[in-house]
């Protein structure tokens, strides 16, 4: 198409569907605008009264931005659209009526509803389970006092601080706009090129390139309420407050490689992981803390606790475990209530409330509007998950589209006379009972500022780095040297490692090896970072329970062989709370040496060792010899190895052990020894193997 004489500069012609064109410009005259045409004088904070006041609902900028965004996809979730979700209990073991009126914290030993969310953040409905993301954890909990809604993530930061940000940070990471992928995936230009452009979310992309986000189960992950929230008891008294669960059985990952492969062998692997626990009553289970502060205790730290980008280390303020939560039911039918729960941060109980954190500002507007669209009506609050169980829910609200119930009265406003033998009609407000914000000072200046306390963009990704164990900074280099090796664009991975010097040196170098990419020199931080002390509580490695519970094995049989030896490895398994899975060359399963017929639980080629945590072959002599000849066989058994995990075996698949490049080790154990033998290795993973089979940043 010819250029226009009128066109300006630099500009681009994009045609609508109905052959109109509308103008994009680009270049250094380009100026951004509202949809409307009003020119935008800052697009990087939200309008708040003060810099560290709240937000403000006249901000048009932001409503239009974040409004456009929640609107842009129907129905599916923008965002944590591939998720899978349980129902149970939370139940409260240490009264906080110090700190709160609400009564699902002070009322011991009562056990609350709760309906919970797991999900990825960056794939749609239909994206794989194990890509390398943040996951979200929502728990719904239907209390007396209403619906409390605590929106969080598995990751206790976010890659931005203020929720203007956002529609860019999820349009930066999701497909590519002209091209449609990649799907679920974070290793491309335009997501490294808003990072590299962004220092505030360096932080987080320690934590996003780290294990924690390869889980190995939902039931093996943290969560976090992410923003700082208030509690307020009844003398109207608050208190800063970070949301915590902690899982029993210890928070686990898998390795990269073996992710990855897990995706191929079952896309549907967390979701299959914590229905099939739930079916069996192997009840996933979380502890709940609190991390507690005054507001002279806020003011002391070196950082902003209205900063989603920071978290507080538990070394200086320690977790005070208070309550716990147990899933223990499986949805009737997974679209009614796994696909059309509704989470609001605005639904919160009298005695909690929320902060001036800019990002969490921006959620209270942007979650009920989300709702809106993808529910398709104001009265999703009536759809039976979404519903208050604890209490009623009743006020003058009529009508509205699939209204699902029928009100009676003559009465449709508050308040009114119209009741019954001449009462006041229907509800009224209460003012002691009812929810109460926090009376805290807002009078700053309507400023769109981003506060000075909020400028250290280094120093927790530096104590992160640094608190994490020779083995995990390993996996987080090469992590980010795999993710910019599929960015095109030099300069982007040059602004990328210039961060990252900033982070550590010796982290920006290694990646910079990894690439074979000269080394540029450390970009200018606003706030230069400073040493923060260790943090232990960071880590993953060396950290989760000596224990099977949980845990998956595989035993690989084939015909002849010993089933004595099947027995036992399946007894002493699932003693320590393993599950325990036959797999066999074929379904139908195998003839023992003995002449009986074990079932098995599933086929060799579609139950591959990734989906195991430590595997055991028990072959006989001609089982071995047929297992040779197929690369499934040699498959299940190298990837055991590399993936670090235990391998039990019987002297008949020595061949096949020596086929697959398996070199003996703590974590190689001939079942000879007995099946006990089998047990140690197989509580974790052989991390000293690591270096003789994978090359790591």
């Amino acid at each position: 198409m010819p250029k226009s004489k009128e066109e300006p500069k630099g500009s681009k012609l994009s045609a609508s569907a109905g052959g109109e064109t509308h103008q994009v410009a680009s270049g250094p005259d380009a100026r951004l605008t509202t949809n409307h045409g009003v020119p935008v004088s800052d697009n990087q904070n939200s309008l708040k009264a003060g810099a560290r006041g709240p937000s403000l609902l006249e901000d048009f900028v932001l409503r239009e931005k974040i409004q456009h965004f929640d609107h842009e996809r129907i129905p599916e979730r923008i965002v944590h659209a591939r998720g899978s979700a349980a129902h149970g209990y939370f139940e409260l073991t240490t009264s906080l009526a110090k700190y709160t009126r609400a009564k699902v914290l002070t009322e011991v030993g009562k056990r609350t509803e709760v309906f919970t969310r797991f999900s990825t953040v960056a794939g749609g409905a239909g994206s794989v389970d194990t890509p390398r993301d943040v996951r979200g954890f929502a728990v719904k909990l239907y209390t007396v006092e209403g619906n409390w809604d605590l929106v969080g993530n598995n990751i206790p930061v976010f890659f931005i601080q203020d929720a203007i940000k956002f529609p860019d940070l999820i349009h930066a990471v999701k497909m590519e706009a002209d091209r449609g992928y990649p799907q679920a995936a974070s290793a491309h230009d335009t997501f490294w090129d808003f990072i590299g452009l962004m220092p505030e979310a360096t932080h987080m992309i320690m934590w996003a390139m780290s294990d924690r986000t390869l889980p190995r189960s939902l039931r093996m992950m943290k969560g976090f309420g992410v923003n700082t929230f208030r509690l307020l008891n009844d003398k109207d008294e608050a208190t800063f407050v970070k949301f915590h669960w902690r899982p029993k059985l210890g928070t686990q990952s898998t390795c990269w490689d073996e992710a990855v492969k897990i995706a191929g062998a079952d896309p549907d692997y967390h979701r299959r992981d914590l229905f099939d626990a739930i079916d069996i009553g192997a009840f996933p289970e979380w502890e709940f803390g609190v991390q507690l502060l005054s507001q002279e205790e806020a003011d002391a730290l070196p950082f902003d606790i209205l900063d989603a980008t920071k978290l507080i280390p538990e070394e200086l303020y320690p977790i005070q475990v208070v309550g716990r939560m147990v899933l223990d039911r499986n949805p009737m039918n997974f679209f009614a209530e796994t696909e059309q729960a509704a989470f609001l941060p605005t639904n919160m109980p009298p005695g909690i409330d929320v902060s001036e954190d800019p990002l969490l500002q921006g959620r209270l507007f942007s979650y009920q509007d989300t709702q809106l669209s993808r529910l398709g009506t104001v009265n999703f609050h009536q759809i039976p998950i979404n519903q208050a169980k604890g209490c009623p829910f009743q006020n003058m609200q009529r009508d509205g589209h699939m209204q699902m119930q029928a009100p009676a009265g003559r009465a449709n406003y508050e308040p009114n006379s119209l009741g019954q033998a001449g009462e006041d009609g229907g509800p009224r407000e209460d003012p002691q009972g009812g929810f109460r914000t926090a009376a805290i000072a807002a009078d700053g200046a309507k400023v769109r500022l981003r506060a000075e306390t909020f400028a250290d963009h280094y120093s927790q990704a530096r104590l992160f780095f640094r608190s994490q164990t020779e083995i995990e900074q390993a996996h987080l280099a090469s992590a980010l040297v795999f993710e910019l090796s599929k960015v095109t664009f030099a300069h982007v991975r040059e602004r990328v490692l210039a961060n990252l010097q900033n982070v550590d040196a010796d982290l920006a170098k290694r990646v910079a090896d990894g690439l074979n990419v000269a080394l540029p020199k450390a970009s200018a931080p606003a706030v230069a970072p400073s040493e923060m002390a260790p943090s232990p509580a960071l880590r993953i490695v060396g950290k989760y329970p000596p224990s099977l519970k949980g845990r998956a094995v595989g035993v690989l049989v084939t015909d002849g062989a010993d089933g004595t030896v099947v027995a036992n490895v399946k007894a002493a398994a699932e003693a320590e709370g393993a599950s325990v899975k036959i797999v066999a060359p074929k379904i139908g399963g195998v003839k023992l040496k003995d002449g009986k017929l074990l079932a098995a639980d599933g086929q060799l080629a579609g139950s591959p060792s990734v989906i195991f945590d430590a595997v055991a072959l028990v072959l006989s002599e001609a089982g071995c010899a047929e297992l040779m000849k197929e690369s499934a066989a040699t498959d299940f058994v190298s990837n055991a190895f590399v993936h670090l995990k235990a391998i039990g075996f019987t002297a008949e698949a020595q061949a096949l052990l020596d086929k697959a490049g398996v070199v003996p080790d703590d974590g190689v154990i001939d079942l000879k020894a007995g099946a006990e033998a089998f047990l140690p290795p197989a509580r974790t993973r052989q991390w000293a193997r690591e270096p003789g089979v994978r090359v790591l940043a």
